[in-house]
């Protein structure tokens, strides 16, 4: 039975869990026992379980049969599967959006630009950039859809920090993120849309480059 203090643990354990996962602490494939992880948060297996379940919501692990739950895989399909998700959802999310921004739903978004544009570290940098993806959409008012897109936002995190790791990272300036502002800020919803489209597919180029 999950109650309202095994949910406050179960989040707090999903949570700790993912940002391992997302940091890449815990590599893909790494097995993850309910028995360890009991003992490591002084917990019962229902919480665990139940942090399983967000986790697996959120693209971060995955159960497999006879093999138990173990970190989700980060090989060709699944960065195909978040890029190809993320552009299409995401997409629909800024269409509906999109009518509804004020100027004070574009000053956050230009304030998480430019957060991006002045980050030191590649933590600071992917923090604002999952911070303007969120103020795009926020006011497409579809709580299903803000869901999905949350995690897969978590899963692409994944790829940031995984390219950081293996090609090293620069602070820069996002120019993709201010030609999608300026498309918004001329109303021109079709040219942001077709924009973040192709910006959110450049991380599966980035991370498989073809051969």
């Amino acid at each position: 039975m999950i109650t309202d203090e095994n949910t406050t643990i179960a989040q707090h354990i999903a949570g700790s869990i993912g940002e391992r996962i997302i940091s890449g602490a815990l590599q893909p494939d790494a097995p993850l026992r309910q028995d360890h992880l009991a003992r490591e948060f002084n917990s019962s297996h229902v919480p665990v379980r139940e942090a399983f379940r967000q986790l697996e919501a959120q693209h971060l692990v995955v159960a497999m049969p006879r093999r138990g739950v173990r970190v989700a895989p980060l090989d060709a399909n699944s960065v195909k599967e978040i890029a190809e998700m993320r552009a299409a959802l995401e997409v629909v999310a800024l269409r509906n959006a999109a009518p509804k921004l004020t100027s004070s739903h574009l000053a956050r978004i230009e304030f998480a630009l430019i957060e991006g544009d002045n980050a030191q570290t590649i933590q600071d940098f992917e923090m604002a950039n999952r911070a303007f993806h969120q103020a795009l959409v926020a006011p497409c008012a579809m709580p299903r859809l803000l869901a999905s897109l949350e995690g897969l936002q978590l899963a692409n995190s994944r790829l940031v920090f995984a390219m950081a790791r293996s090609s090293g990272w620069q602070p820069r300036s996002n120019q993709d993120h201010r030609l999608i502002l300026q498309a918004l800020r001329a109303r021109n919803v079709d040219q942001a849309c077709n924009l973040l489209a192709r910006h959110i597919q450049t991380i599966e180029r980035l991370t498989l480059p073809a051969s």
